[in-house]
């Protein structure tokens, strides 16, 4: 049996306070550095290997094809992007080259991710040591392993044999949703559905632990378009593992956005095209890593996908493994985060549970990627609409915080089907369940609303919230509705695809993590004087990107990381902020953030 890399906390302590050790250099991140001391000569470590450049395609960098994505994945990013900015220098394959050089140094390759220009090996302390001498390798870190919080969440199944009364809708609503009526009437669902929206032809990515019985009557129906398992790397999607366990959780969260059974169980968006992801092991020895879930998400993207939505939530993992801390959900620290946001910046709409852990008023008890700052995170409500205890809070630490949960919808005693009994159904609690009824309305909006980018779909949810005239960090700003948040895209002319704007927005840049330009895009619904500047972290000014009169209509500008002086800037998270005067004599100010990675 193979070693695992078990690390004593003392030993991380009394390595973090070593002067100076044999494994920490420029190349190796402090995290990594802290493992490799503490590891034995045996242990294995999982971590990222990044390259300096795409090597044999860096010919194309100035004019990357667009045959590196799908045709749909184009359109959906045409939503958000310039027409010669469909794709950009990370859409680019990792050198093959540089793959297979590291991969005959160390254990194994796990994952590569083209966004990140960098691929997940398995080594040991001194394999990992020596690809620093590569020239192809510009840095490696830690690969991350997180710990899922399902504290709350248990699948209780109806009694078998049992009649399950029907809900009368008395003409209202056109389908019959059984038991689960409440929680999709409670986010206004029905009404939606009423109008023969079902989210068809929108296509959803279900991320979670597995999809054990997809032979379920309430999948009967579906369209599933693809799968792949990125934990056993194989095509289908059902875990090796013969226990029931492994998933289990993926069947109770696929029935709830998209299971189709009349009479028992309709998720909101079972019209929709499916892709089912599995990014979870369910093991206790090989925990879940960030990896897995930006591979994934690449895959999607490739693929088209319009809405994503992950039951799983991570922040820290028992001892003796590395772990994250509240501290760290920024928005711009987690690899699985940047990958998220990455996401969003491509057009894709990021649901994922906020967590379980509860209300702290001293601090966040998020887990990543909920606390992107383009990332939907969705906390729980009981079917009465009151929070639910284990529902995690924001906000997040960046500067300035941002609230979390955005969201809500209800996530305790959810109506799901049995991942064991093909014509069973049961209940199960946890903002794992919130999630998918969330991000099934984002795909209700996404098929009304076609030409509206993720970034203005998340802000009608918010916008149309049931507290969204004051929002906090346990309710974000409420409970969604879905008719209000379509009703809201329309009003404003957000997916005008042209149209002059109603409303002054100033969308999240892209690419963002970026290297060495970004592009930030805003709308004017009059003729404004505007001014669009650049800040670090300290609050000082980096550079003045625009300051101008400026006709009424969306706008774009791009920062190339340099300064005032034309020099460029250090790696690190910068402020975009946006400020305009009408000739109305309207005002409007707004700031997001922005990664420089080199």
């Amino acid at each position: 049996m193979k070693h695992v890399a078990l690390v004593s906390l003392l030993a991380l302590l009394l390595s973090a306070s070593l002067p100076s050790t044999a494994f920490s250099t420029d190349k190796i991140g402090s995290r990594l550095s802290a493992v490799m001391n503490a590891s034995g000569p045996a242990d294995e470590i999982v971590a990222w290997v990044y390259f300096t450049d795409k090597g044999s395609h860096e010919m194309m960098k100035s004019s990357v094809p667009r045959s590196v994505v799908s045709e749909r994945s184009l359109q959906r990013r045409a939503k958000v992007r310039a027409e010669n900015e469909l794709v950009d220098y990370t859409d680019l394959p990792v050198e093959q080259n540089y793959i297979d050089e590291v991969s005959s140094q160390v254990i194994r390759v796990r994952q590569r991710s083209k966004w990140f220009n960098s691929v997940s090996v398995v080594a040991t302390k001194e394999q990992l040591s020596q690809l620093e001498a590569l020239p192809s390798v510009s840095s490696i870190d830690l690969v991350t392993r997180f710990k899922k919080d399902r504290s709350d969440e248990q699948e209780v199944n109806a009694p078998e044999g049992r009649v399950i009364p029907l809900q009368k809708t008395d003409g209202i609503y056109d389908l019959n949703y059984g038991l689960s009526l409440n929680q999709v009437q409670q986010i206004n669902v029905p009404a939606v559905h009423n109008t023969g929206n079902y989210a068809q032809s929108v296509m959803v990515g279900v991320f979670d632990n597995g999809f054990r019985l997809l032979t379920h009557e309430a999948f009967d129906s579906l369209n599933i378009i693809a799968t792949y398992d990125f934990v056993d790397n194989k095509v289908s999607v059902v875990p090796n593992n013969p226990s029931t366990a492994f998933g289990s959780h993926g069947v109770n969260t696929f029935s709830t956005i998209g299971g189709y059974k009349p009479g028992q169980l309709i998720g909101p968006a079972f019209g929709a095209d499916f892709i089912l992801c599995r990014t979870e092991n369910d093991s206790s020895e090989t925990p879940f890593e960030e990896d897995k879930w930006a591979a994934a998400i690449e895959w999607a993207d490739s693929i088209g996908v319009e809405v994503t939505s992950t039951s799983l939530g991570y922040l820290d993992y028992d001892l003796p493994y590395t772990s994250w801390t509240w501290q760290d959900m920024n928005g711009n620290t987690t690899v699985i985060t940047r990958a998220a946001d990455m996401a969003v910046a491509r057009g894709i709409v990021v649901v994922n549970s906020a967590g379980n852990a509860g209300y702290n008023p001293s601090q966040n008890t998020l887990g990543a990627p909920a606390d992107g700052d383009s990332v939907l995170a969705i906390g729980a409500v009981t079917s009465s609409g009151s929070i639910s205890s284990f529902s995690s809070c924001g906000p997040t630490t960046s500067i300035p915080p941002r609230i979390k949960p955005d969201v809500l919808a209800q996530g305790s005693s959810v109506r799901v089907a049995s991942s064991t009994n093909p014509t069973g159904y049961g209940t199960s609690s946890g903002t794992s369940f919130s999630c998918p009824l969330a991000a099934g309305v984002a795909a209700l909006i996404v098929h009304a609303r076609p030409n509206a980018t993720a970034v203005q779909i998340g802000d009608a949810l918010r916008a149309t919230a049931s507290r969204a005239s004051t929002p906090d960090n346990q309710w974000g700003y409420g409970i969604i509705n879905a008719v209000s948040a379509i009703n809201y895209i329309a009003a404003t002319n957000t997916g005008g695809g042209g149209s002059t704007p109603t409303i002054y927005w100033l969308e999240q840049n892209y690419p963002n993590p970026f290297n060495p330009r970004t592009t930030i895009r805003y709308s004017n619904p009059e003729a404004a004087f505007v001014t669009l500047k650049v800040y670090n972290m300290l609050g000082q000014e980096v550079k003045t990107l625009l300051s101008e009169p400026q006709s009424s209509m969306t706008h774009s500008a791009v920062w190339d990381g340099t300064d005032s002086k034309g020099q460029s800037v250090a790696s690190g998270v910068y402020l975009y902020r946006l400020s305009a005067v009408g000739v109305t004599g309207a005002t409007f100010t707004e700031s997001k953030t922005m990664m420089l990675l080199k």
